[in-house]
């Protein structure tokens, strides 16, 4: 059974505005997924801010879930063990096709990121023995059965590169229309992104430097027939100043360009992470 998120919180949601996530009370279930996990894996909580983020989004247990770029299953871990046993989590991936257009990777590095899509049921049976059902598509292989029948997509960090080849691909609306498609009329689209200022210039905000304007992502989500129910300051971090040619790894936990030089590293970490803009969609009626 679904909780609801509190009085205020719903109210919050009906006109966009910034909401304050202490408004609504989390899920004990969700508290005890995040604080079961690996001290290495907790280590990026205050970062990351997970329970929050999830609360955010009105994330609930027996919920159908997918989840854009998995990756190592950071989230993934989370999700498995809050959703439950009843609950079913799908991964989303990249097509084949963009994969080859990401430049200076080897065939090997590409080959390694599409077999991921198929081994995403593997990543969940390794975080749980619930019996979540579990499965991995890209966003353009979506089977028949998944319209129509997912309460939430999280795209938490998954824009920047569906930005990025857009022009040459036409990523991005094809991911949003799938995505749309996907969801529940009652559905709601999670998206967490690397933000950049919107005094930025254009010139290296299209994605492939991490960061996407706040501006950006709105006009991608309207065009795809979404509005703005909601956003949040949660995974805000008002140090992260990026210049022109900055690019997000930069920064923790990959600190590009700094890790053998001491001084840079220090001044990487004590920024933090990138700051991050923290968005609720819904099917615009």
């Amino acid at each position: 059974m679904r909780r609801l998120i509190p009085t205020l919180a719903i109210a919050g949601l009906a006109m966009v505005g910034t909401l304050n996530p202490a408004l609504a009370d989390p899920n004990p279930a969700l508290v005890q997924a995040v604080e079961a996990r690996s001290e290495k894996d907790r280590a990026r909580d205050t970062a990351r801010h997970p329970v929050e983020t999830l609360t955010f989004f009105q994330v609930e247990p027996g919920m159908t879930v997918a989840e854009g770029l998995p990756g190592g299953g950071w989230y993934s871990n989370i999700l498995a063990n809050y959703l439950g046993g009843d609950a079913t989590l799908y991964g989303l991936n990249y097509s084949k096709r963009l994969w080859s257009l990401f430049p200076d990777r080897t065939d090997d590095w590409r080959k390694a990121r599409a077999a991921a899509t198929g081994k995403f049921p593997g990543l969940v049976a390794g975080f749980t023995d619930n019996d979540i059902k579990a499965a991995g598509y890209t966003f353009n292989t979506l089977p028949p059965n998944a319209f129509g029948s997912v309460d939430r997509v999280l795209m938490i960090r998954a824009l920047h590169n569906l930005n990025r080849f857009e022009a040459s691909a036409g990523s991005l609306s094809q991911a949003l229309a799938n995505i749309r498609g996907m969801l529940k009329n009652d559905g709601l689209v999670g998206v967490v992104q690397h933000r950049l200022p919107e005094s930025a210039a254009e010139e290296g905000a299209d994605g492939s430097r991490g960061y996407l304007k706040q501006s950006t992502v709105l006009a991608a989500f309207e065009a795809a027939g979404f509005k703005l129910v909601a956003e949040s300051e949660i995974n805000a971090n008002p140090k992260d100043k990026p210049a022109a040619n900055d690019i997000v790894w930069r920064l923790p936990p990959s600190l590009s360009g700094s890790k053998d030089d001491a001084q840079k590293r220090a001044a990487m970490q004590a920024i933090g992470e990138s700051d991050r803009m923290t968005l609720l969609f819904s099917k615009a009626k």
